[in-house]
């Protein structure tokens, strides 16, 4: 083979490797990133946590910085939004190996797209929702919305375990800003559904700040894990994202919250938001 067929060989191999490995491909490192003094070495019972990874928001592959987030206070039910299933499981792999934390997960995607999510393009990585809780899931339903916006959007739902009792959880992502409209179909979609149980845990970045007419139909049915927070325009709602809007909420039915905690990083524009939980 002459000099030049050999770096068009090379050439193709590394497109293909590209195309394989895809824009999620891990940069992580394979040692447990230190934790702050006083992290908790077991999961925390009761505390769930509703987080939007925002991949590839602020550089994918940064999964090994995202898995310690998540041990820095180690939820029972964790709430992913903007996942990719390739994310996720280096996510759920660091926590368990560097970490201890061992988890269940379901995806709940919506979108198959290889440029974003990895794989190639005739089997392309999974993009959505996805929950992961230290309790077995069962009966998961993944919904599409009739109408996502300008992207794709759904939910996810699975029965888990909170407070050991079972509890219906829910995680959604819905259209972006500016789509007011869309978002409240969506939330009538979503609020069907919630309203058939009576213990319920809904977690998700809901692209709205709270006295939104979309989120009205969500107030009537759920308070919010913030104590302060409600839907006017009065209220005290602890911001969520980097321009300093709430629009991550832990919506509750059947639990009330102990204290909540949100916390800025570094691997997205959406704060990490926790609760602790007791039942009502």
């Amino acid at each position: 083979m002459t000099g030049t067929g050999v770096r068009g060989l090379v050439g193709v191999l590394l497109v293909a490797c590209v195309l394989l490995v895809g824009p999620s491909a891990p940069n992580d490192a394979h040692v447990a990133l230190p934790l702050p003094a006083g992290a908790p070495e077991k999961v925390v019972p009761n505390r769930v946590m509703t987080w939007n990874i925002c991949n590839p928001c602020k550089g994918s592959g940064q999964n090994a910085g995202r898995a310690a987030e998540i041990a820095t206070y180690a939820p029972q039910v964790i709430g992913l939004q903007e996942a990719c299933v390739g994310d996720v499981e280096r996510i759920r792999d660091h926590l368990r190996y560097l970490y201890g934390l061992v988890y269940h997960v379901t995806y709940g995607s919506v979108l198959q797209n290889w440029s974003r999510c990895g794989g190639v393009p005739w089997s392309p990585g999974g993009f959505g929702q996805a929950i992961l809780s230290a309790a077995p899931m069962t009966d998961p339903v993944n919904v599409e919305y009739p109408d996502g916006g300008s992207e794709d959007r759904g939910y996810l739902a699975v029965t888990t375990l909170v407070d050991g009792r079972p509890v219906r959880v829910f995680n959604t992502h819905l259209a972006q800003r500016r789509q007011e409209s869309v978002r409240a179909k969506q939330t009538g979609v979503l609020a069907k559904a919630v309203a058939r149980h009576d213990r319920t845990i809904v977690l998700g970045d809901f692209n709205a700040v709270p006295e939104s007419a979309e989120l009205a139909e969500m107030w009537r049915l759920f308070s919010d894990a913030d104590p302060g927070c409600g839907p006017s325009a009065a209220g005290t709602c602890e911001p969520t994202t980097d321009w300093r809007s709430k629009f991550d909420y832990i919506f509750l039915r059947g639990f009330t919250p102990l204290g909540q905690g949100v916390h800025l990083t570094p691997y997205s524009d959406h704060d990490l938001v926790h609760a602790d939980l007791k039942r009502a």
